[in-house]
């Protein structure tokens, strides 16, 4: 499907290496930052406390955010859990102070918030075990409940870490082979530069603004390599159609074609997601905040990248017409079939 075609293609090519100039410096800034500042790593990562609380009504979220920050305990995370009267708490490590005494600050805070008083009573299991738990209590009422509360080490946040460093290498990898057996090994170095390059800015940024780097970040991240290799896929793919078609057309004429060819469908396809992450990031509310911010940096380096960088990578590489089309006189390819290469 388009919405309009452009009959003349654009010089795209012609302005690369400005364009890739201002790349390679917002690259080395990125980079500056997160050796200078470095990421501010989430709960998960540094390790913490996790509390789960049960309201009798509905949460509110942000009562509950505002009462948990007035302890300046840190950053932490105050999210929905379940239905709409669970309530997840995340709270940082604290070196001076037992993960018990932060968590018994905490409840007697929200209970307080709820106009009731902290007790503690005394309950005995089918099998005879006496535990003791904190109540809050409130007009013969139980207006907030402490369901659960565990702590969260150092060695699993690093454990996390690495995990996830594995995960995003696995992709790399993953999309080098998937490249190299699709197209030509040049276009697959150009891809990984393209796609590396978002993954950095987009960490850059989260180093340079202190935003919180989070498990969700990381499955943004994730997300935008996948969705910017898919945009490189479909231009390289209408650049080695163009190649079987257009025979007489230079390396930098047939990429500016394919680019031109397929803007419908990057407007189409990336405004579409776009608007759908700009939703989660205006209406999402802080939990999704961190994510929703990820994904419209990925994606709008993301279109950049498969343009400007990978496609001009792989000029300067020196791809050529027999590095894609192999057996050029076969009878058996029609080179005005519309449903060649990519589908737009």
């Amino acid at each position: 499907m388009e919405f309009f075609r452009i009959r003349r293609d654009i010089p795209f090519m012609r302005h690369a290496l400005v364009f890739n100039v201002i790349s390679f410096l917002t690259f080395l800034a990125a980079v500056f930052f997160l050796f200078t500042r470095g990421l501010h790593l989430s709960v998960e990562f540094t390790g913490g406390t996790v509390m789960e609380v049960e309201y009798a009504q509905a949460a509110d979220m942000g009562r509950v955010r505002e009462t948990v920050q007035a302890l300046k305990l840190g950053e932490v995370q105050v999210q929905k859990f379940g239905t709409s009267r669970d309530v997840l708490i995340r709270l940082p490590l604290r070196a001076d102070v037992k993960q018990t005494e932060v968590v018994s600050r905490v409840f007697a805070q929200l209970c307080s918030t709820e106009k009731g008083t902290v007790s503690q009573r005394q309950t005995t299991s089918d099998k005879g075990e006496v535990t003791t738990r904190q109540v809050c209590e409130a007009a013969g009422a139980e207006p907030v409940k402490l369901s659960r509360s565990e702590f969260v080490g150092p060695q699993v946040g690093k454990e996390l870490a690495e995990d996830g460093l594995k995960a995003l290498a696995f992709v790399v990898v993953g999309i080098v082979v998937y490249l190299a057996f699709r197209f030509e090994w040049k276009f697959a170095v150009a891809a990984i530069i393209a796609n590396l390059h978002d993954v950095i800015i987009i960490l850059g940024f989260f180093a340079f603004f202190q935003w919180e780097f989070s498990l969700s970040v990381l499955a943004a991240v994730l997300a935008v390599l996948g969705y910017s290799v898919n945009e490189s896929v479909v231009i390289f793919d209408r650049i080695r159609e163009a190649f079987r078609k257009y025979r007489k057309m230079t390396t930098r004429e047939v990429i500016d074609h394919a680019i031109t060819s397929t803007m419908s469908r990057t407007i189409i396809t990336h405004g579409s997601t776009q608007m759908m992450v700009l939703s989660m990031l205006l209406f999402g509310g802080p939990t999704l905040h961190e994510f929703a911010l990820a994904l419209t940096i990925g994606i709008l380096f993301g279109i950049y990248s498969s343009v400007f960088v990978a496609a001009a990578i792989a000029m300067w590489l020196g791809v050529k017409r027999e590095d894609l089309v192999s057996g050029t006189g076969r009878k058996d390819h029609d080179p005005n079939d519309p449903n060649a290469g990519a589908v737009v």
